[in-house]
């Protein structure tokens, strides 16, 4: 048995599974699925929109050019990058920082960049109220989260999405680091919702050890029962974030890859693993395809690559019969600054045929 066809008998159990429990099979449509994300564009209750996949299979782009169309139907967009190494600002040619920025050129798309590495203890001051004891006693919070591996960081994680909440935009969009990455940021609302649950129920034990770690840090005014009353009101919080994301009228994945077979495999790694946590995808975006104006003659190294695209397209179109792929063209030039990504993304509602042949 081929590679291929394990990953498609895997695949398939996990997803009969998840139809027989969510929907009637005989209601199930056998025609093609349009190949654009016009489907995404048009779900007007998704509220997170997460864009990911393998380094270097253009996520950034994707994702930029995604929230520029939704921008055009929704009243207030966030791009948030959680990549470390940070591309949104390169993309759009603009600065930007861990608190949401206007893009230039629009009116109602804003971006930010986080880190979800970063420590409790590291967040900015503007993520906390003047009279916020949160934010006098980070470092006491960041001793004390120290004792639950995992949970710093969600914690400082559980704090953006806070503030992206009480900010009300309309959709987030999540341009998120390369799958491993990715699929550690997706448990950060269960990891903090469990290491909150146990932390409240510790609560008694702990106040003693941070009185003693705040007076060690000349807090003498610090307040242990303010904290825990501020962690009990994030629980929630975070509780309605996690049911959220496994809400398929409420989250999505988009996938982005390239018509290789690294890039193939580390997508239906992602899609296995997405269908595991209840995270609903529905759509791949296949990038980078060679594509033809009139009059153009494929060179040696053209007709070369086009065989090799044509080879792992056709198994993504088998693998994923019941997706959305959309089809987007490689480019002679890079896209860079508002109008390319402007310009770009109108690919993402364009049904594109076969490609090397003639485009559209």
């Amino acid at each position: 048995m081929g590679l291929w066809q394990l990953l498609f008998i895997t695949r398939q159990h996990c997803l009969t599974k998840k139809m027989a429990a969510s929907i009637d099979q005989s209601e199930v449509s056998l025609s093609p699925l349009e190949p654009t994300l016009k489907n995404v564009i048009d779900q007007k209750t998704l509220k997170w929109i997460f864009v990911g996949g393998k380094g270097g299979v253009g996520k950034t782009t994707c994702s930029c050019s995604l929230a520029v169309q939704l921008s055009k139907v929704r009243e207030s967009v966030l791009i948030i990058s959680t990549d470390p190494a940070h591309n949104i600002s390169d993309a759009f040619d603009q600065k930007f920082t861990k608190i949401p920025t206007l893009v230039k050129g629009f009116t109602n798309l804003y971006a930010m960049e986080i880190d979800p590495n970063l420590g409790y203890s590291e967040l900015p001051e503007d993520y906390f109220d003047e009279d916020d004891y949160m934010r006098t006693g980070k470092s006491v919070i960041h001793e004390l989260l120290g004792a639950f591996p995992g949970i710093d960081e969600a914690m400082s994680y559980a704090e953006v999405m806070k503030l992206v909440r009480g900010m009300n935009f309309s959709v987030v969009v999540f341009d998120t680091a390369p799958t491993g990455h990715t699929l550690r940021l997706l448990s950060f609302p269960t990891v903090v919702e469990k290491g909150l649950g146990k932390l409240l129920k510790l609560k008694a034990q702990i106040s003693p050890f941070m009185r003693q770690v705040s007076s060690l840090l000349g807090m003498n005014d610090f307040n242990p029962e303010q904290i825990s009353s501020k962690l009990e009101e994030m629980l929630p919080i975070i509780q309605q974030v996690n049911e959220q994301f496994r809400d398929p009228a409420q989250t999505t994945f988009v996938c982005i890859c390239i018509a290789e077979f690294l890039s193939l495999y580390e997508t239906e790694r992602l899609v296995q693993e997405l269908t595991k946590s209840q995270i609903d995808t529905h759509n791949i975006v296949v990038n980078q395809l060679l594509f033809l104006d009139k009059n153009d003659k494929p060179c040696r190294l053209c007709n070369s690559r086009h065989r090799v695209q044509a080879k792992y397209l056709d198994q993504i179109e088998d693998l994923y019969e019941d997706f959305h792929v959309t089809k987007l063209p490689l480019l002679d030039h890079e896209v860079r600054g508002s109008s390319q990504i402007v310009e770009f993304s109108e690919n993402l509602i364009r049904s594109r045929g076969t490609p090397l042949g003639v485009s559209e």
